[in-house]
């Protein structure tokens, strides 16, 4: 009979041995799993987190083992490729560090064994991501098990899978449920006994037959339901030779979904509006070394905003989370780590990753799409090599698994009329209108633009959203990375995204804050600052409290500006979200009055005097903060950055003419202006680095975007690409600016 032992206590690790160690050094640390050598210096900014190989090493002898056949060392993930020696011989090499893959040591073994696992990030052409938005933490960062089995067992070897695949059919009150099971040396006397629970163990259907497939029909089936009602039932097969000598189990979830380019996403043949959050699996101090509390506290505080969808981005993620995702109902989208920079030499490894993806993840209910890419076309959507990268990963998609659908993450410059958005089944962009770029009110129409020129493609939004920190303003513009300007844009989003039903998902671009070596910018480097919770879990944003409004039916209400006590000005505004319809705010125990809003947020203006007890109510809810009276503005609320030549603040400003402070777009809108930045943007083509920001080049959609950033903005974010302004150079330009006059805004009539 099966058993798994646990092999994550213990094991002497380094980043300093130059060749396979044939034993333990006394003076390497002694580490437990999951484990990432990234958790500190991959989160702290500067690009400079190693990147190399690292070992793993444990020793353990055979007679503490079950007495089995076979033996199989489990490892659920080591990023990004990794070595397996036993005893000084090599026994397996991997490519992919997101997925479980296993290796055989039973013909290797001896009474006292030499355990190896060499470890390596380091950038090559062959695996990805190699290029993107986020840290490739190095490590054992998942469970590691060894597997006890019979000769005879339930098959281990094929792309890190289980050995069961359940696809159920819905055919009216019932399904059809066909249960295929993959064995390793099945032999002649030997029958398998396959069994379905319902969700309460008790026994459906059972099926004794010495045939690898079965099938079912469940009468009456109950349907998962996403978060309403999500109903899992359980498949167990048991491999009997006059007893059990293995057994696998899953569970799985009866249900019909279809994605239409009007209506959206349609579960269960009723309308089921995917509105949701992307997930990144680190976090501060750990990396992607999670224990199971940490994947329960995520899934428990996406639940607690009413998500109904997630996307896991930008790889496969722990199976645990999957797992959770089946039990809370909530739709997935699940995706291979294909990202950002096409890599001709690298298609196998694109395709290595997609398969172990479908094989290890086909039985959960929870996902519905395959997803190819993501951003991919920053270089261009031209590439034949790329095109035909999409074709073959499409058509793997759909003849390893008929049953989902695939999709894309289309970066916000690629042209609608690409070949690239013709090939899966639907589609979704990153935009970040509003933040990189243009404003919020170009969201909506961009979508309406798409759906217009293409009635019958899906069309979604795979990411959106902008950065904040501990910032804080009463007069919030983009990219000061406010908590307030994040809140401001977030409403803008959600009035202009959930009112359009054809989208057929959206997820907020990020749920939580996490760790991104290459950026340095908001005041703390290091990090992606646009979750809607901070990267220690400890915080959530007010925006993370605007989607809890409109998605959530648990009554409550919130107070936004808790951290913003210190105002200037004598009438500040006060925003409350709540999902109940009328909120009434109450300032040192006298109200302000009752009011009502469609669209969860509500405003009010409160006397600023002196020292304020704010408490908003709604029905038998309530919160409370202060805001207090100050002369002069609270510097702790200002954005400083790290390493800056120049803050905003310190810029010379002369009326009616622009300055550092002023967008790109307004600026070359002027005869004198487009001159001016000739010269700037040929010296940001001529020294850029090519690996940097995420693989973005500039080309004419680039600089069209970049119309939105003020130019203080853009010279200190291009310091990721290599290009770096001297102090003298920024008061250069300052000056040249200053000199630029305004053209006078058109009289309304």
């Amino acid at each position: 009979m099966r058993q798994i032992i646990n092999f994550n206590a213990k094991w002497s690790f380094t980043k300093n041995a130059n060749e396979v160690p044939c034993e333990i050094n006394p003076k390497w640390d002694f580490v437990n799993l999951p484990h990432s050598w990234n958790n500190i210096d991959g989160q702290d900014g500067g690009n400079d987190y190693y990147r190399g190989t690292a070992y793993y090493a444990k020793k353990f002898d055979k007679m503490d083992l079950p007495q089995t056949d076979r033996y199989y060392l489990e490892i659920k993930g080591a990023n990004s490729s990794a070595d397996v020696y036993l005893n000084g011989k090599n026994l397996a090499h991997h490519d992919g560090g997101y997925s479980t893959w296993r290796v055989d040591l039973t013909d290797h073994l001896e009474m006292e064994n030499l355990l190896v696992i060499a470890v390596d990030n380091s950038a090559n052409q062959n695996v990805y991501p190699q290029v993107a938005d986020f840290t490739f933490y190095g490590g054992l960062y998942r469970d590691v098990n060894l597997i006890c089995v019979s000769h005879s067992h339930f098959d281990l070897d094929y792309f890190g899978g289980y050995g069961i695949q359940v696809t159920p059919t819905v055919c009216g009150d019932d399904a059809k449920v066909e249960v295929q099971v993959y064995l390793t040396n099945y032999k002649e006397g030997q029958k398998l006994v396959y069994t379905i629970y319902d969700k309460d163990e008790k026994v459906v259907a059972t099926q004794e037959t010495t045939e690898t497939k079965a099938i079912f029909n469940l009468e009456n089936v109950h349907l998962w339901h996403g978060r309403k009602d999500p109903y899992l039932y359980c498949c167990e097969v048991e491999l009997v030779e006059d007893k059990v000598i293995d057994n696998v189990c899953t569970r799985f979830g009866c249900r019909t979904f279809k994605i239409d380019s009007e209506n959206g996403f349609i579960l269960n043949g009723e309308e089921y509006p995917l509105r949701g959050v992307s997930r990144h699996q680190d976090r501060w101090g750990l990396g992607n070394a999670l224990l199971k509390e940490h994947h329960e506290e995520d899934i428990d505080l996406i639940m607690e905003m009413g998500a109904t969808t997630i996307r896991l981005a930008h790889y496969q993620h722990d199976q645990y989370f999957y797992d959770l995702c089946d039990e809370k109902g909530l739709v997935i989208w699940a995706e291979i780590p294909y990202i950002s920079q096409h890599m001709p030499t690298a298609r196998e490894n694109t395709i290595s990753q997609m398969k172990e993806l479908i094989v290890q993840n086909y039985n959960h209910a929870s996902i519905v799409v395959w997803g190819l890419s993501n951003e991919i076309t920053m270089k261009g959507d031209k590439d034949p090599d790329l095109l035909e990268n999409h074709n073959i990963l499409n058509d793997l998609c759909h003849q390893m698994d008929p049953t989902r659908l695939t999709t894309i993450a289309a970066v916000s410059p690629c042209s609608i009329e690409s070949p690239y958005v013709q090939i899966p089944d639907v589609v979704s962009y990153n935009h970040y209108f509003g933040w990189y770029g243009g404003d919020t009110t170009m969201n909506g129409p961009w979508f309406d633009k798409f759906h217009k020129r293409w009635p019958n493609i899906p069309i979604g939004c795979s990411e959106y959203g902008c950065e904040a920190l501990n910032w804080h303003t009463s007069k919030p513009v983009q990219g000061d990375y406010t908590e307030e300007y994040q809140a401001y844009y977030h409403e803008e989003l959600i009035k202009q995204f959930f009112s359009r039903k054809y989208l057929w998902a959206t997820h907020v671009w990020n749920m939580f804050d996490f760790g991104a070596d290459a950026r340095g910018e908001g005041g703390e480097n290091g990090q992606n600052h646009k979750g809607l919770i901070t990267f220690d879990r400890k915080y959530k944003k007010d925006s993370f409290y605007a989607y809890k409004a409109w998605l959530s039916s648990d009554p409550f209400v919130h107070l936004c500006g808790k951290r913003y006590v210190d105002r200037v000005e004598d009438v500040t505004k006060v925003t409350v979200y709540s999902n109940l319809p009328e909120v009434e705010l109450f300032a040192n125990g006298q109200s302000l009055g009752k009011k009502t809003a469609e669209d969860h947020f509500f405003y009010f203006d409160v006397p600023n005097v002196g020292k304020t007890h704010l408490v908003a109510v709604a029905g038998d809810f309530k919160d409370e903060s202060y805001v207090n009276k100050v002369e002069v503005f609270n510097e702790a609320y200002r954005l400083k950055e790290k390493n800056a030549i120049l803050n905003w603040f310190d810029i010379t400003e002369v009326e009616g003419h622009f300055s550092l402070n002023d967008k790109i777009g307004d600026i070359m809108a002027t005869l004198q202006g487009k001159l001016l930045f000739i010269g700037i943007f040929t010296k940001l083509m001529a020294k850029k680095d090519k690996s940097a920001m995420g693989g973005f080049e500039f080309g004419p959609e680039i600089m069209q975007m970049l119309g939105g950033f003020t130019v203080l903005r853009l010279t200190g974010m291009v310091s990721m690409i290599g290009v770096e302004f001297t102090k003298e150079q920024l008061l250069d330009i300052n000056k040249k600016l200053n000199k630029i006059k305004k053209p006078k805004e058109k009289s309304k009539k």
